[in-house]
Parts: structure tokens; sequence; C-alpha cells
């Protein structure tokens, strides 16, 4: 039994591996994508609005290259994403909204908000010792 369990893992885990694959292609060609947006539309710079969507483009960079880096951690840690880094690309993307938030006075103070607490939840879990294995203490 433990046999047949062993390579319905090992199958699952190949799926996943694929899949994951699949996905980082497919940001690579979005990210792709935006880099041609950028270059094409942006570049010449003629209007104050295109700034602004220079901005928006290169903060989506950004966050899909973090996804890309987030998804090869998973596959390196075994299968596990290390909460630190969710935290981490958490504050990226609330950091992408809040540039892109303009003339929202309330929405801009909840997302720096979002960005305190998620920083005061890295700093206890680093005092609790929560990111460091048994082998490190």
């Amino acid at each position: 039994m433990g046999k047949y369990f062993r390579s319905f893992e090992k199958l699952i885990s190949a799926i996943v591996d694929i899949m994951l694959a699949i996905l980082v292609v497919l940001v690579l060609v979005v990210m792709a994508e935006a880099i041609y947006k950028i270059i094409t539309y942006v570049i010449p710079l003629t209007k104050v609005s295109d700034l602004s969507f220079l901005i928006e483009e290169i903060a989506t960079l950004f966050i899909l290259l973090e996804i890309i880096l987030m998804l090869l951690r998973y596959v390196k840690e075994g299968h596990h994403i290390p909460v630190r880094y969710l935290i981490l690309i958490s504050i990226t993307a609330i950091l992408r909204e809040l540039l892109l938030a303009q003339g929202k006075g309330l929405e801009t103070l909840f997302l720096a908000l979002a960005i305190l607490v998620l920083i005061f939840v890295l700093q206890a879990l680093e005092k609790l010792k929560s990111f460091h294995s048994s082998k490190d203490i």
C-alpha cells in the first residue's frame, strides 16, 4: 500500500511541477507583452497619462517578477512557500496599488495601514523565531 501511495505522490508532484512550469511560461509571456507596451506606447511620453501608464506597467512587471520568483522558490523548497515570502509579496502588491491610487485619500490610508500591519506581523514572527528551523537555533 505504501508503495502505491509513494508512486501516486510522485505522480501528483510531477503534475504540479508541470503546471507550475506552464504558469511561469504564461507569466513570462505577460511580462514580454508589458515590456512591448512600454516600448511602443509609453517611451515617447507625449502626455502625463502616459507617465501614469508607465508607472503602472513597471509596477506590474515587478509583481510578475515576484510571482516567478515565488514559484521557483516553491519548487526549490519542496513545494512549500515560506510565510515570510508570502508577506513580502503581499507588501509588494499593496505598494503597487498604493502607487496607482491617485487622489483616493481614504484608500491610500487603508493601504498604508495594511502595509504597517504586515510589517508588524513580519517582525513578530521574526522575534518568535518562526522563520528559523530547529537546526538554526
